[in-house]
């Protein structure tokens, strides 16, 4: 019913930037919380940045000062701004989604994951 896409991947030298772009579809009545989390390799996942509906954001202390999460409600979208970024950022980052969806006027409240999109940070 729900899907997200996440993209935006890729290869960078310590120092350097990428966007990370997150699209939720399907059908979706409304989204709460949207959040980043990453997984490196041989470690757990963990939670990089989190958005509420109404723009409150929080961040795991490495990554604050480098990283920016924002949404854009209109578009169901989500965006990871990763600035300065560290070999220590080389994971795979996965867009987490809390969802009410519709369907013939039932509502149900669900978790979603996209797939993933490997950052990989390195000279």
């Amino acid at each position: 019913q729900v899907q997200l896409v996440e993209s935006g991947g890729g290869l960078v030298q310590p120092g350097g930037s990428l966007r990370l772009s997150c699209a939720a579809s399907g059908r979706i009545f409304s989204i709460y919380r949207m959040a980043w989390y990453r997984q490196a390799p041989e470690k757990q996942r963990e939670l990089v940045a989190a958005i509420t509906g109404g723009g409150s954001t929080n961040y795991e202390d490495s990554v604050k000062g480098r990283f920016t999460i924002s949404r854009d409600n209109a578009k169901n979208t989500v965006y990871l701004q990763m600035i300065s970024l560290k070999p220590e950022d080389t994971a795979v980052y996965y867009c987490y989604a809390r969802i009410t969806t519709v369907h013939a006027a039932t509502f149900n409240n669900g978790d979603y994951w996209g797939n993933g999109t490997l950052v990989t940070v390195s000279s």
